[in-house]
């Protein structure tokens, strides 16, 4: 995506060869009789991962990149330790049918890794956004193929932007709910079945709790080096501690209020042929009803002149009859999820923002954050 740019629908989600875990393993094989009926509550990422990801995330921004996520299944934790980069693949080569290269290369980077004794076995992706725009319809086909071998599967979200702009580590880890595998499974994403189902926007993908975890020398080193740079600098505070005192937040505020406004005009357009759709639905119905009673009276009319009826049922010929075809409810779930999302992000950033400028005013004895107005003007 450009930059500036909220990414669309059909690029927001970096090209994602398909999972190559029929031939070196999955984590948690799909029909392997495994304790894995345990509910997913945490991911463990070791502190080298982070890294990686960090660095390919950020080095290649506002590019969207993605990779693979490498670990093992046990439990209730799902622990991620090693991790690679997909290479970047522009739209018009995937649509040359070069997805076999992307399988290749996972494959062969596998079967190195497993030559050298590292977890081989695939736990999910990783994947770059940009100011948390990740809710798209290629985010729930990824999840699906991968998700075909691989029975619990997580895609860890890393938007680098936040992180630069406000501070906040922007890493977040989601999988699918299983109430919405199940509907989606068994083919009734439908009106009626959602409803059935009591399936509302919030219960297709939830966020899974992450913990970072390194090593015990790998942590003395950490705090040696944290000691070492806080000793150097005056007063004990070092450069990092007094950028987290920044107020500058505004562009990335700016940014945020405009992909909401242009995610609200996608939710009216996703309510409007909704609305469209019922319209015709009822007006379908009305049409139907009416050439029922039309042909029930004309039957009885027949009957009392001893000729045959003609047929009650449904006429494939007649318009009335033709089956509408029902908007994807999908598409609108997840532009209510990307909604959502902007407005957490809003209000995090704007209450942290605030309490920083009650900070600053009290330090300069101000006793409001807010200036006064002129009561003259």
């Amino acid at each position: 995506a450009a930059p500036g740019t909220r990414p669309t629908q059909a690029r927001s989600t970096p090209h994602t060869a398909p999972p190559a875990t029929m031939v070196w393993g999955a984590a948690n094989p799909v029909g392997k009789p495994t304790e894995a009926e345990t509910p997913l509550r945490s991911v463990q990422i070791d502190g080298q991962v982070v890294m990686k990801i960090v660095k390919h995330c950020s080095e290649q921004a506002p590019t969207l990149v993605t990779g693979q996520l490498l670990g093992l299944d046990i439990g209730a934790t799902l622990e991620v330790t090693d991790c690679f980069l997909f290479p970047n693949q522009d739209a018009a080569a995937a649509a040359e049918g070069e997805e076999d290269d992307g399988a290749n290369y996972q494959l062969e980077m596998m079967r190195c890794l497993r030559e050298i004794n590292v977890d081989n076995n695939t736990v999910g992706w990783y994947q770059s956004t940009y100011l948390g725009s990740y809710y798209t319809e290629e985010l729930i086909e990824t999840f699906l193929a991968y998700q075909e071998n691989i029975k619990r599967c997580v895609c860890v979200v890393y938007d680098p932007t936040k992180s630069a702009s406000v501070g906040t580590f922007g890493l977040k880890a989601l999988r699918l709910t299983d109430r919405f595998l199940e509907i989606h499974r068994a083919g009734e994403f439908t009106f009626e079945k959602i409803a059935d189902k009591s399936l509302s926007w919030a219960d297709i993908v939830c966020e899974v709790p992450i913990r970072i975890a390194n090593s015990a020398l790998l942590s003395a080193m950490f705090g040696e080096l944290t000691r070492t740079v806080a000793s150097e600098e005056k007063h004990g505070v070092t450069q990092s501690d007094a950028d987290r005192l920044s107020v500058s937040s505004a562009p990335f505020l700016e940014k945020s209020l405009e992909f909401l406004s242009e995610c609200m005009d996608d939710l009216a357009a996703e309510q409007q042929k909704v609305a469209h759709y019922q319209r015709f639905l009822s007006k379908q119905q009305s049409q139907q009803s009416q050439w029922l009673t039309k042909r029930k009276a004309e039957n009885a009319q027949r009957r009392a002149q001893g000729l045959e009826p003609l047929p009650e049922e449904e006429d494939p010929s007649n318009p009335a009859h033709k089956p509408l075809a029902e908007p994807s409810r999908l598409e609108g779930f997840l532009i209510a999820n990307q909604v959502n999302e902007y407005c957490e992000q809003i209000q995090a950033t704007a209450t942290a923002s605030l309490r920083k400028l009650t900070l600053v005013a009290g330090s300069q004895g101000c006793g409001d954050v807010v200036p006064a107005v002129d009561s003259k003007a």
